[in-house]
């Protein structure tokens, strides 16, 4: 009895943990680049975009879609990057215990 009492506050103490990350992932704020930073993307930690900058040059419109493309390419950057700070404090929050790679959580 004493050990199940024990895991439950473990559990109860997890679920709090993970409300608090929710919300510092949603207050965080990534940014990814491309065209050696003529367009920047920014995302919060549940990759949600925040914002975008597009340098003025790649405003010609015969070239829309090399504009597209870096978009594109500058979202990805910053997904792949908030999705590398989440890996590692859902890390922290398991205690160290192995996360399958891919493992969606939010």
């Amino acid at each position: 009895m004493k050990d199940i009492m024990g895991m439950m506050k473990q559990v109860q103490q997890m679920q709090s943990r993970m409300q608090e990350m929710q919300t510092e992932l949603a207050d965080m704020e990534i940014t990814g680049q491309s065209g050696g930073g003529l367009v920047v993307v920014t995302l919060n930690g549940k990759s949600e975009m925040r914002g975008i900058k597009i340098d003025p040059s790649l405003a010609v419109p015969d070239e829309i879609e090399i504009l597209e493309d870096l978009i594109v390419a500058a979202t990805q950057d910053a997904k792949t990057k908030a999705e590398n700070q989440m890996q590692e404090k859902m890390q922290g929050l398991a205690g160290g215990l192995p996360i399958p790679p891919g493992l969606k959580l939010f």
